[in-house]
């Protein structure tokens, strides 16, 4: 049976999912079971698309490279143009609303309103944006549960690399007392250039060039992005209500040549390192630059990889290292809760 799918935002990350659902629709039919069906799309800037019986996805994201907008889709009975997010969330017949919009961090808007209109309407939700769950995690899911549906938010914590769903369910049973992470690729990488010489401006500047960066990276070094993903940390891993207000916050921006250099002739590295450990009283956050010992696992991760280490009483301490961010990455994160919803195991 068809999964219908409705795209609210059609960005690198929309794309990045229905590519791999153009490439790839026929091996997640057969070996997966999920028959992803592209209802509906809409985006205030490419345009809006529905029909009930599903969209030529390979002509949508043909118009896109081609054109960058999706407005010259050819007419067909039945298709309709120019619906808004929230009547394509309430009137098309998806059972799983992708939200991909940009997200303003310190509202989680207009992301949470969709998410209240899909659970309204009886659909589910994936998301990648970290505004809602950072902000709404417990009314959003509580919602989700009241009205029978799911809701999955995989890509909000390092993208396609599954630091959720490992401790949820591959760890599951360990009590988890300490959490430590290397959150932010950007940093990661200005600081992996630092040690072999070069300056923080030069390489924020590569890093920028790169794609790493963006034109104003304050939201990188100054640690605010990996800040929200602690607060997500805490609330879904370590059931903590823990606010973006309760963590200590401080970026990389003050590290000079000469820090590197003493970190070095210590035998330390240093990486922005976020930090949740339970106390007596609940959980203790913070985010800031720490010199780790070389023989810590997460001094060993360079450039702007990503990489998350769970202290567990049972298993003892495990560490993922993957991707933290990229098109087809966060697309996957995305395609993993698809497929987890339509098993019924999210």
């Amino acid at each position: 049976m068809p999964h219908n799918i409705a795209f609210i935002g059609f960005g690198v990350v929309g794309q990045g999912l229905a590519e791999i659902l153009c490439d790839r629709g026929e091996t997640l039919r057969d070996s997966h079971g999920l028959d992803a069906n592209v209802v509906a799309i809409s985006d205030p800037v490419k345009g809006s698309l529905y029909h009930p019986d599903g969209l030529n996805i390979k002509r949508v994201l043909q118009l896109v490279r081609e054109t960058g907008h999706i407005r010259d889709y050819p007419d067909q009975p039945g298709l309709i143009t120019g619906w808004d997010s929230f009547r394509t969330i309430r009137e098309s017949n998806a059972d799983t609303v992708v939200e991909v919009t940009f997200t303003n961090v310190k509202t989680g808007q207009p992301a949470i309103d969709h998410c209240k209109a899909a659970f309204e309407s009886g659909k589910n939700v994936v998301m990648s944006n970290k505004g809602p769950v950072a902000l709404a995690y417990r009314e959003l899911s509580q919602m989700a549960r009241e009205k029978g549906v799911r809701l999955g938010y995989e890509g909000t914590v390092m993208s396609g690399t599954p630091a959720l769903r490992m401790p949820l369910v591959s760890l599951t049973g360990n009590a988890i007392t300490e959490v430590r992470g290397i959150l932010n690729g950007t940093t990661n990488y200005i600081l992996t250039k630092m040690e072999a010489g070069m300056s923080f401006d030069d390489a924020l500047r590569e890093a920028q060039e790169n794609g790493y960066a963006e034109a104003d990276p304050t939201s990188d070094i100054e640690g605010y992005d990996v800040l929200y993903k602690v607060v997500i940390l805490a609330n879904v891993v370590m059931n903590v209500p823990l606010r973006r207000e309760d963590v200590e916050c401080e970026g990389i921006r003050h590290l000079t040549q000469g820090d590197i250099e003493k970190a070095k002739s210590e035998g330390k590295r240093w990486k922005l390192l976020a930090r949740i450990k339970k106390t007596g009283d609940g959980v203790k956050a913070n985010i800031g630059p720490e010199m780790l010992p070389l023989s810590d696992p997460l001094a060993g991760v360079s450039g702007a990889m990503n990489a998350i280490t769970y202290d567990c009483d049972l298993s003892g301490p495990i560490t993922l290292v993957g991707a933290g961010a990229g098109r087809t990455e966060t697309g996957f994160s995305l395609l993993i809760d698809l497929i987890n919803i339509d098993r019924g195991q999210l």
